[in-house]
């Protein structure tokens, strides 16, 4: 693995800037998988999050799920731009970790998949105490639950030429978007907006309830498998460019106006892949914070 990572003092309290284009969800949708994974996590993981988040963040991980797209084009974090997102060949419609991680200097590891590795292997030396000086485990936190939620956007693992939709011109109803903001941010507040009275609870208590006794119920054993990280992180990845494929790029051109149809189709996988993001964090997190002393099979 590159050694890019060790990581210097927190600037956290410093991230109150206006959010630049993002590669991932949008501030919603992190909000949402933060706080699904933080309501899943076991005591002792919770106790470890609680411990690690700055005092103003009030026990609230999803109050600094966007802090790494706040930062990242600060000269100081600049380096991690390329970790939200992966670029797949165009029309490829595939996905490789030794093909396609990578940034757009060759650097390997440099993408999601491998930053989510990075920083998972990070806060496994977290039960080693303040003695260890290697990490800002705070920061490992907040990258790892933030590119958790990058990983389950699926045109995030997109096309190369287009920038994962980004330069696709597209209406969104009446105004002007594109391809990439549709799904980091459009379909989720057209949903606030029509269903929920624009009411993040009210629609984070629905995706709770789809995986705790409703129509996800009996997917999320399956969501949760995960012996040895890389492969898991390669399934969410190839999960992400399979529905893009199927379902965010296809039958989409520049300057199309996509509404009702477009909408009604893809914001039900939208909302599943926010909710597969939480119970993923909360899976890792309870792993490298639990009792076990097992964690993942992860590069150190």
């Amino acid at each position: 693995m590159v050694v890019l990572w060790r990581l210097s003092s927190l600037l956290v309290a410093l991230a109150l800037v206006l959010v630049p284009r993002t590669h991932g969800w949008s501030k919603e949708g992190h909000v949402l998988t933060c706080r699904i994974a933080q309501g899943l996590l076991e005591p002792e993981a919770a106790s470890a999050v609680e411990n690690l988040l700055p005092d103003y963040a009030n026990g609230d991980l999803s109050s600094l799920c966007v802090w790494p797209d706040q930062i990242r084009h600060w000269y100081r974090y600049r380096w991690t731009s390329p970790l939200h997102f992966i670029d797949t060949p165009d029309d490829a419609c595939s996905y490789e970790y030794s093909r396609d991680c990578h940034d757009t200097h060759g650097v390997k590891d440099m993408c999601v998949a491998g930053a989510i590795q990075i920083f998972t292997s990070q806060l496994e030396h977290y039960r080693e105490g303040t003695s260890d000086r290697r990490y800002n485990m705070t920061e490992a936190l907040l990258f790892l639950s933030h590119f958790m939620g990058d990983i389950h956007q699926p045109v995030h693992v997109g096309f190369t030429t287009d920038e994962g939709g980004n330069t696709i011109a597209v209406r969104w109803f009446r105004h002007k978007s594109n391809l990439h903001h549709v799904w980091d941010r459009e379909i989720i507040l057209t949903a606030l907006a029509d269903n929920y009275e624009k009411n993040l609870d009210s629609l984070q208590e629905d995706l709770v309830g789809n995986f705790t006794e409703g129509i996800w119920f009996d997917d999320v054993a399956s969501w949760k498998e995960c012996d040895d990280l890389l492969p898991c992180l390669n399934k969410y990845a190839t999960e992400s460019i399979n529905i893009a494929c199927k379902w965010g790029y296809k039958g989409v051109k520049s300057g199309q106006t996509l509404a009702d149809e477009y909408f009604d189709s893809r914001m039900p996988i939208a909302m599943k892949r926010i909710a597969q993001g939480g119970v993923r964090l909360a899976m890792i997190l309870n792993s490298v914070f639990g009792d076990s002393q097992q964690g993942f099979a992860a590069a150190t």
